[in-house]
């Protein structure tokens, strides 16, 4: 039997085809000689060159290349998910196919996460990249994904990244959510690192990243912190929701009983209207909150029940017999 893959590279590609061949050098030259089992997983998100019938080719000479091909055009993030979806090493690998990144940086990642950490993340710490298109608009990303996440990731850009596989089994991604991996991670407990890569000038074709991104981004980061904080504390996510209106109803209360409006009057009746409609929705939030509570307890012990079932039948068995 062939040992157990221990890297899966994956790469999304979109019109890369003149990178195709010199990347695959690359990656094999540095894999080959840190001596560890190692898949490549060509990710086609639809590209219009011919950077398809190239993959094949690389797949046609070399078995250690798998390539997939996304059904329509999805975005990076998309074929991310569907290269973390096939891949099969203990580690996953995250490169851009457009040369920028260095493949001579994989073992030195993949040497931290054998170290005992669970996310390591590429640091372009010198970047080849226009100033005002890429580098300005992303240190100003990255300091505010780093108010608002609370994680201390220098270049959250970086594809460059590896990730024990089991990690990203937990975590689906969708829209632009491929950047926050390790603010998510670490979120949920993950022990995530920095390694300063190389960044290298763009060889072939163009970029295709541009200010149009910010604005997604900006509603993913909102996104990931809604989510995390709701998945972490729904009752105090609703309870916040619920205090505006809590205070509302005060007001209004306060205000009737001060000018003593009567219920005869056109003004009064609509002060106990509104404080009506202000008080029931407290309830109506909490309620929601306790709901959510229930229902991320009994997710979270499905889960429990789901992880100790699979230890017992990967683990082997005392007394030297295995697991069915």
């Amino acid at each position: 039997m062939s040992p157990p893959l221990a890297i899966s590279v994956v790469v999304p590609i979109f019109d890369e085809q003149p990178s195709l061949e010199p990347l695959q050098a690359e990656i094999a030259r540095s894999l080959d000689a840190f001596g560890r089992p190692w898949e490549l997983l060509y990710v086609d998100d639809r590209s219009r060159d011919g950077s398809f019938r190239t993959m094949l080719e690389l797949r046609r000479r070399d078995p250690r290349v798998r390539v997939i091909r996304l059904r329509m055009r999805c975005g990076q993030t998309a074929a991310m998910q569907a290269g973390f979806d096939h891949a099969r090493g203990r580690i996953v690998v995250t490169l851009d196919g457009d040369l920028q990144n260095d493949p001579a940086d994989i073992p030195a990642l993949v040497q931290r996460l054998e170290e005992g950490y669970d996310v390591a993340a590429g640091w372009r710490k010198q970047r080849y990249d226009g100033f005002v298109l890429r580098r300005l608009p992303s240190v100003i990303a990255n300091r505010l994904i780093q108010f608002v996440t609370g994680v201390r990731i220098h270049d959250t850009g970086c594809t460059l990244k590896a990730f024990r596989r089991e990690l990203l089994l937990r975590m689906p991604i969708y829209a632009e959510q491929h950047r926050f991996l390790p603010a998510i991670s670490a979120g949920a407990g993950a022990r995530v690192c920095e390694v300063i890569v190389n960044h290298r000038p763009r060889r072939f074709g163009r970029s295709k990243y541009g200010l149009g991104r910010a604005t997604r981004v900006l509603l993913d980061l909102l996104a990931v912190k809604m989510m995390a904080s709701f998945s972490q504390r729904p009752l105090s996510f609703f309870a916040g929701l619920a205090t505006p209106f809590a205070l509302a109803a005060l007001v209004v209360f306060s205000y009737s009983l001060y000018h003593g409006f009567a219920l005869q009057t056109s003004w009064g009746l609509r002060l106990v209207y509104g404080f009506t409609l202000l008080f029931l929705s407290v309830p109506y939030f909490l309620l929601l909150g306790f709901l959510a509570e229930l229902a991320v307890k009994a997710s979270g012990m499905h889960g429990t029940r789901h992880a100790r079932v699979m230890v017992q039948t990967l683990e082997p068995r005392a007394h030297g017999r295995t697991a069915g």
